[in-house]
């Protein structure tokens, strides 16, 4: 099962592993009943695939945190589209999708995927208004583009401005489903990304389970590059976040981005998951 097989400079364990991950998505994305396009362009030097759905004046664009990506973004998708937004759901290079998996394709730098996220607005987005949501990692990365196509930004549970929250109880959590993954495990780990009695969906724990079999996941983001050009930002989170609880994360969001943090009450850090109509309606 975790045959180095595969390149080392692979996110994935084993080729077997890679085409695994990949066929998971394809899957998911083949049965998602929202009219919806595929295409793979190459941006800052990565093969990015790119999900398009939906019409409208404006185009959402929504990068994905760690570990997720356009197959694992659904509900959120279809309330975007249902919203009468055109929507764009990337895959980002060096995390477990449809993307490229080249290990460490950014060298640690933010600003690299801000480059990134820019091509990708050059590619698919071609005229009218653009708002990103970032979620997570996401978010740093979001923060880090200095594309002049972007109007507005919402920024969920956003990465990049201070450093996480790690309690000896989410580290354990966290090491158990890494080090021997099955369902029960990523079904904890995933009930601390959420509010209190919120359950993860099926699907969600399928996937962990598989990217802890399958690949390496990556760390933190670091502090996100802010470009010198300022847009209109959104920032929100969950009350029940662990990772970045509101008491932390509100002082970073007012002195880096000279605004205030929106706090949703019943949510966690996966607020992508619990809320995407809500999401949806802020953009």
């Amino acid at each position: 099962m975790r045959s180095d097989t595969h390149r080392v400079d692979s996110i994935y364990r084993s080729t077997p592993g890679r085409e695994h991950i990949r066929r998971w998505c394809t899957d998911r994305l083949e049965a998602w009943p929202v009219p919806h396009e595929r295409t793979v362009v190459t941006a800052n030097g990565a093969e990015t695939h790119l999900v398009s759905a939906g019409s409208g004046p404006t185009t959402v664009v929504f990068v994905p945190g760690t570990n997720f990506n356009a197959a694992t973004s659904l509900p959120l998708a279809t309330a975007l589209v249902a919203a009468d937004h055109r929507l764009v759901l990337p895959d980002v290079p060096g995390q477990p999708g449809l993307s490229s998996g080249e290990r460490g394709i950014s060298g640690g730098n933010l600003s690299w995927y801000g480059t990134w996220l820019s091509e990708v607005l050059d590619a698919a987005a071609a005229t009218g208004p653009v708002v990103v949501i970032g979620h997570s990692f996401g978010a740093a990365i979001a923060l880090s583009c200095p594309s002049p196509r972007i109007d507005r930004l919402l920024l969920v549970s956003p990465g990049g401005l201070c450093r996480l929250r790690l309690t000896p109880g989410l580290l354990a959590v966290s090491a158990a489903w890494f080090i021997r993954p099955t369902p029960a495990r990523s079904t904890r780990l995933l009930r601390a990304m959420l509010a209190p009695g919120h359950q993860p969906r099926e699907e969600l724990v399928e996937w962990m389970t598989l990217v802890a079999r399958h690949s390496r996941s990556s760390g933190a983001p670091g502090l996100a590059d802010l470009p010198a050009r300022a847009v209109p930002r959104l920032v929100t989170t969950g009350a029940h976040d662990t990772f970045l609880p509101p008491r932390r994360l509100a002082p970073a969001v007012r002195t880096m981005l000279g605004t205030d943090l929106h706090v949703i009450p019943d949510a966690g850090h996966l607020v992508v998951e619990e809320h995407p109509r809500r999401l949806a309606a802020l953009v």
